[in-house]
């Protein structure tokens, strides 16, 4: 029987290969298995963030490809492994600002031994993607995300944060943009139509559609989101004044909060100001270009989207 194969792809941006191999080794010798894997080492490239090197390793024969990095890392490889007949299976060493997925995956996070052991014990479970599709600069774009896409706070948020600074104390660096998000992110009119429905008028300064939904700090901005049972979360935000935001904390701290722990409550509640629904599809139309962010990064200024999801696409472990 063939040794399995491990692929390892890494962003040098974001740790050194040597810290990755001690991780391993540790990782290896705890396995107590005689049948090690065979391993190779693929680098990420400012202009190849993982796709291309992905289906490199996929054509070496890897069957499990270990993806070292951030979020868009992640997001990058898994795209490609979201294709049909791509057959390896996903694994994350987290080294990013916000490591979202891995987060709402449970993944070890500042422990890359403590991640590859994922990698070795084969019990891998769904992951679902979506799917955005939209016109940046003139071009038709089409991306995967694992986490969330959206508009709004989130996506000030990444614009304001200092990359300096994100480097030096990590997620905490987005705290200190708030008050400047919030302040940039005003209530718009928009269209949405859900499950390929007609359009209906909305309003909101914040939309969110999420396949995971906790962040940072575990701040769970969607309850109900599970990112293996085919469904969308979507959170709408409209506050404004300090009795809207008053609402809006009383919905995330009580209402998603104190009594979903007690009980009470087993399903994401909607204020008047902080709106939960669910989906398959999403396509959102707006009066004029905002600042969309994909996984925890900027993508660009949109006038519109639309977001599918794609059950199980990739095998994670």
């Amino acid at each position: 029987m063939a040794h399995e194969r491990m692929a390892i792809i890494w962003n040098p941006a974001k740790t050194e290969r040597e810290v990755l191999e001690r991780g391993l080794d540790t990782a290896l010798h705890a396995a107590l298995t005689d049948e090690l894997p065979d391993i190779s080492w693929w680098e990420t490239t400012p202009e190849d963030p993982g796709q291309i090197v992905a289906e490199l390793a996929l054509e070496w024969g890897a069957d499990v490809i270990v993806t070292a990095g951030g979020d868009g890392t992640v997001r990058a490889v898994a795209e490609r492994l979201a294709e049909p007949g791509a057959g390896a299976e996903l694994a994350i060493v987290p080294l990013g600002t916000g490591n979202l997925l891995a987060r709402n995956l449970d993944i070890p996070l500042a422990s890359p031994a403590a991640a590859f052991a994922r990698a070795f014990a084969r019990q891998p479970r769904p992951l679902d993607l979506g799917w955005l599709e939209t016109e940046l600069a003139g071009e038709p774009t089409r991306m995967a995300f694992s986490v969330m896409a959206g508009f709004g706070i989130d996506a000030h948020m990444i614009v304001e944060t200092s990359d300096d600074l994100k480097g030096r104390v990590g997620w905490l660096a987005y705290v200190e943009s708030l008050g400047r998000a919030v302040n940039a992110s005003e209530v718009v009119k928009m269209r949405i139509a859900v499950d390929h429905g007609e359009f209906v008028a909305a309003a909101g300064h914040t939309l969110l559609i999420g396949n995971c939904g906790m962040l940072q700090g575990g701040i769970s901005l969607m309850p109900d989101a599970n990112p293996s049972d085919g469904e969308l979360d979507l959170l709408l935000l409209s506050a404004e004044g300090l009795a809207g935001w008053l609402d809006t904390m009383r919905s995330f701290m009580w209402e998603n909060g104190v009594r979903r722990m007690l009980g009470a409550t087993d399903r994401a509640e909607s204020t008047s100001t902080a709106a939960h629904s669910r989906a398959t599809a999403v396509d959102v139309r707006l009066p004029r270009p905002r600042v969309l962010e994909v996984d925890g990064e900027e993508i660009g200024e949109v006038e519109g989207f639309a977001v599918e999801i794609q059950a199980g696409a990739v095998s994670v472990r």
